[in-house]
């Protein structure tokens, strides 16, 4: 027996926005019957661009019921950008919490909602609506990618398989993928250790000229920054440099990353403020 809270039971036996909005601005959809789980969200945006209804349909336990109905009510009233940012730390944190083993539920919960948001984006963009899974599958039991393990491995600080089956039920089939999972895992925390690394040695100069500001940057850029963000994919270009304000663009999978914003500030800006100068300020240039 789950030892639930009382959240998650009280959105399990009433839950809430059940259902599917037929003229929806978008609708996501993961999982699969034959994997055991399956969610579809659709969401309606109000004349200010704030969702104003949310549904889902769910094929799952209490707990993919309970994360599908709070994750709904959480969403109302936020716009596509807010809503973009919520995690599955953020749902279940509005459960009260859930057993380990059913944390993937929380996570086809976020899953759902970037689905539906990239699909608003692409009806917005005039471009048909479709599903497109971003990596390599690793685990073919149930379709899980390389990125969607780095993702999940990353956002939740796991360290074994064991976890990453719990949160993405990755390595819960057959098995066969377990090495694989292995390696991303090291990965991961190969790039988290590297970053920790940098961390540990500043060497920012007490002045500098306009030219050796410039060049220090780049450095910076090349040798502390750009490492850390190919470890999981991305990459970040030096745009150009206006006394103390540093403009970047982010590039691989940095470019589409939803958490970006924190990667310019905790990454970018605190490593060249770290080597370069405290009154250096980054700003992204979007394309």
């Amino acid at each position: 027996m789950w030892d639930y809270t009382d959240t998650v039971m009280d959105h399990f036996i009433n839950p809430r926005n059940v259902g599917r909005i037929e003229d929806a601005d978008g609708v996501g959809e993961v999982g699969s019957l034959a994997c055991g789980d399956a969610l579809t969200l659709t969401f309606k945006l109000d004349a200010n661009g704030r969702i104003a209804e949310a549904k889902f349909q769910t094929f799952g336990c209490a707990s993919a019921i309970a994360s599908s109905s709070v994750l709904t009510e959480m969403i109302k009233g936020m716009t596509i950008e807010e809503a973009a940012k919520v995690s599955n730390q953020d749902i279940v944190k509005r459960l009260g919490s859930l057993p380990e083993q059913k944390m993937h539920c929380s996570v086809m919960g976020q899953e759902a909602l970037e689905a539906a948001i990239e699909d608003y984006h692409r009806r917005k963009g005039g471009t048909a609506p479709g599903k497109s899974k971003k990596g390599v599958v690793v685990c073919t039991c149930f379709g899980v990618t390389d990125e969607e393990i780095r993702k999940v491995v990353q956002e939740n600080s796991l360290t074994t398989i064991e976890q990453v089956t719990n949160f993405c039920k990755a390595g819960g089939g057959c098995g066969g993928c377990k090495g694989r999972i292995a390696e991303l895992i090291d990965e991961v925390m190969a790039g988290q250790q590297q970053f920790a690394a940098a961390a540990k040695k500043p060497a920012r100069p007490a002045k500098l000229t306009h030219l050796q500001k410039i060049q220090l940057i780049q450095q910076t850029v090349n040798e502390q920054i750009r490492p850390v963000l190919r470890t999981d994919g991305g990459d970040v270009e030096l745009i150009d440099i206006e006394g103390d304000k540093v403009i970047v663009a982010f590039r691989g999978m940095c470019s589409q990353c939803k958490m970006a914003e924190f990667t310019m500030r905790d990454v970018v800006e605190a490593r060249l403020k770290e080597y370069v100068s405290e009154s250096i300020t980054v700003e992204e240039l979007k394309d």
